[in-house]
């Protein structure tokens, strides 16, 4: 992996991007920026990092969902990831490359609770300490659990608060190592083993639906998939309320939209890192939509006919299967599970 320079925060500084045909000398340039920072070989460094220390999660199937839809579904079950969702991937890989005298002063995060709960476990596993910025409406089981690891956590108001710019500053006046929740070269290639173990495990697939907050998970996903099973169809999903990356990828340019008011507080991004939609931009061929209830009732169908919990961000890409959003409809396709941190309360509220 090549790197770029990292100052005091050790926060990298990517590249910038835009879509597909009428943009094509753009997204080559923007694509070829991307591929210097992250590669289908880091997703297998990252793997072999991971060896030992993250869970291979299940791939799990169903009959049931096969006939509903009309295709072979593999669910790729990151529900059951160390802190429950596949961001602790990327942030051990990313945490577990910082030089001793780094771990020693400690990282700093900012996230709605998944990235917060990763880097805060991969913290403590490696001896470090974390600091956390949380926006003040995060999902308290979220909180809780990213107290439990040890965190200091540091509130802030999503509607009006400056997340990135709180975190940088932490960083500058205590010598933490920030670690972005997406927008990271070390990042991208940890989330990418995901889609490497499903196809590892499956074969080549047709199509591989992710879900799309800050673009990380989608970005390693397309690394490793179109590596695996060239010809995969790479498909976005994001909430009705939060389609940057589905703007962006439109404008030929990365859109910022106001905060996004949905269930699916993991996907809820203002816009895509611009790493993130250098990579997305060459390799995802579409992103489609889901509201709130289809992502409600693909959450009631997972406890009820699959038996898996899943938060609503986790649910997304499932959702879009069950409303048809996938046309046309391929006979194999992988489905990214990415998380299922979610409060009984909550569970019950979004559900009830």
């Amino acid at each position: 992996m090549t790197q770029s320079p990292t100052g005091p925060a050790g926060h990298t500084d990517p590249a910038d991007h835009a879509d597909h045909a009428d943009h094509a000398d753009h997204a080559g340039r923007a694509g070829s920026a991307a591929s210097d920072l992250v590669t289908f070989d880091d997703v297998r460094d990252a793997a072999r990092r991971l060896a030992g220390v993250a869970h291979r999660t299940p791939v799990l199937r169903s009959r049931t969902l096969d006939a509903l839809v009309g295709a072979e579904v593999h669910l790729k079950c990151e529900n059951f990831q160390r802190v429950g969702a596949f961001k602790f991937r990327g942030a051990y890989n990313a945490v577990s490359r910082l030089a001793p005298e780094q771990l020693a002063r400690g990282v700093v995060a900012y996230s709605s609770g998944n990235h917060a709960q990763a880097v805060a476990l991969a913290a403590r596993e490696l001896g470090s300490h974390a600091v956390i910025v949380m926006p003040e409406d995060a999902p308290r089981s979220k909180a809780e659990a990213t107290a439990g690891y040890g965190a200091e956590i540091v509130r802030y108001d999503r509607y009006t608060g400056d997340r990135a710019a709180l975190g940088r500053r932490l960083a500058e006046e205590r010598g933490l190592a920030l670690i972005p929740p997406y927008d990271h070269p070390h990042v991208i290639a940890g989330q990418g083993t995901a889609a490497l173990e499903l196809i590892e495990e499956t074969g080549p697939l047709d199509a591989l639906l992710v879900p799309v907050g800050g673009g990380g998970l989608m970005a390693g996903s397309a690394l490793a998939a179109t590596a695996l099973a060239p010809g995969i169809r790479m498909i976005g999903v994001e909430p009705e309320a939060g389609d940057d990356t589905r703007r962006s990828l439109a404008a030929g340019h990365p859109v910022t939209i106001p905060v996004p008011r949905t269930i699916a507080d993991g996907q809820a991004v203002e816009s895509p890192g611009a790493l993130t939609f250098a990579v997305n931009l060459r390799l995802v061929d579409s992103v489609v939509l889901v509201g709130d209830d289809e992502i409600r009732g693909a959450m009631k169908f997972a406890f009820e006919r699959l038996k898996i919990v899943t938060e609503p961000s986790g649910a997304s890409g499932l959702a879009a299967l069950l409303a048809g959003r996938v046309a046309p409809l391929p006979p194999r396709i992988g489905v990214i599970v990415s998380g299922g941190n979610i409060g009984l309360e909550r569970f019950v509220e979004l559900l009830g």
